[in-house]
């Protein structure tokens, strides 16, 4: 495990687990080698290769976050890499409702007349009835739906491929220009490094808005600058490309967008909530049982 504070929320183990604190520093504790569990950094992508040699008898690598970008690549044949899908769902499809909300009802009009002290009305708008695309069905595609559903609008999915309700991700040229709201929640692979360039974003309708949060590389971010600038759309990133931003990127002062700093999983119970399932997967691991939120193939 990485430090003392991921210790303490993993909590009491299974009789006979010895937990080992290593961070990748050089200086490698006493029994690194005869580890077959690991638990890394969140988000970590520092000397993948090097850590992984250190523990040769590796079986688990067990994430307390949901992308494998940074790692699925080094992870060595015979080592079992798992997720933590289903963690940080609730909290991130949180913020999609926040900033949807938000850019709807024109809060950032609001917030920004209260600041210079106007009494400014605006008509706004609400989600009754608007169609929101999901791209990326996965549990934070779920939990999002399900949120937006509560507001009565009318969540689309569309995924890799098509399956009973999911259209496939060939669709979107004829799916885009009926959206209301586009939101990014794919992993971030081959496939979809630089999907929504500009030929995606010259689908979307006038005045539609675009929400990301899955990764910032998912988005070609020139592109998506030039139709902002333009005032054609509108968008809301939790993630962006590069990151994190440079205090002189022009994204900070282009219009009609809500930026938020990669924030949208942290809560207060972020940790407490990664660190359960870590210990449900130990648990799992010493008794010989199956574990949950394995990566398998293309992601």
């Amino acid at each position: 495990m990485p430090d003392s504070h991921a210790r303490e929320l993993l909590g009491a183990v299974p009789d006979g687990v010895e937990v080992i604190l290593w961070n990748g520093e050089r200086d490698k504790p006493e029994h690194l080698a005869e580890t077959v569990f690991w638990v890394p950094q969140v988000e970590d992508s520092t000397n993948l290769a090097e850590k992984f040699a250190a523990m040769p008898k590796l079986e688990v690598t067990q994430l307390t976050s949901a992308g494998v970008e940074d790692i699925v690549a080094f992870v060595p044949d015979g080592v079992t890499l798992c997720t933590a899908r289903g963690v940080h769902g609730s909290a991130v499809a949180e913020m999609v409702l926040t900033v949807i909300l938000a850019t709807l009802r024109q809060m950032p009009h609001f917030v920004e007349a209260q600041r210079q002290g106007r009494w400014e009305p605006m008509e706004a708008d609400d989600l009754r009835d608007k169609r929101v695309l999901i791209i990326g069905a996965g549990d934070l595609g779920e939990q999002t739906a399900r949120r937006l559903r509560s507001f009565d609008a009318d969540p689309v999915f569309v995924a890799h491929t098509a399956r009973d309700g999911i259209h496939a991700i060939s669709e979107l040229p004829s799916l885009l220009p009926e959206a209301d709201v586009v939101v990014l929640t794919v992993p971030l692979t081959p496939d979809t490094t630089g999907l929504v360039d500009a030929e995606f974003l010259a689908r979307m309708r006038d005045g539609a808005l675009l929400v990301n949060v899955a990764r910032g590389k998912v988005v070609d971010t020139a592109a998506l600058l030039a139709e902002l600038t333009a005032g054609r759309l509108r968008a809301a990133l939790d993630v962006m490309e590069p990151e994190p931003l440079p205090a002189d990127h022009p994204l900070w002062k282009a219009p009609n967008l809500i930026i938020t700093p990669h924030a949208a999983g942290s809560i207060a119970k972020a940790g407490p909530r990664a660190f359960a399932l870590v210990n449900a997967q130990v648990r799992r691991f010493v008794a010989g049982e199956q574990l949950v939120n394995i990566v398998k193939g293309a992601y």
